[in-house]
């Protein structure tokens, strides 16, 4: 096997914005910082939550708003 070729391995703490905390092996450092996780995800919590990033859901509405007026 080839030497330094490997990236490093840190044991990570991820943190959530939730504030869900899980530690794993991670080559991104040793605390990584994350927008969603299985704690607060609507796939897992069974929750149907709108995460709005940059206001998707809002252009989404006003570029398909004329659709629903014809209906």
């Amino acid at each position: 096997m080839k030497k330094d070729i490997h990236p490093t391995v840190y044991k990570a703490k991820i943190i959530c914005a939730c504030g869900n905390e899980i530690e794993a092996l991670s080559c991104k450092g040793e605390q990584v910082q994350v927008e969603i996780c299985s704690n607060c995800h609507p796939f897992y919590t069974g929750k149907q939550r709108f995460v709005d990033t940059a206001g998707r859901i809002d252009r989404f509405r006003k570029k398909y708003a004329k659709f629903q007026e014809n209906a």
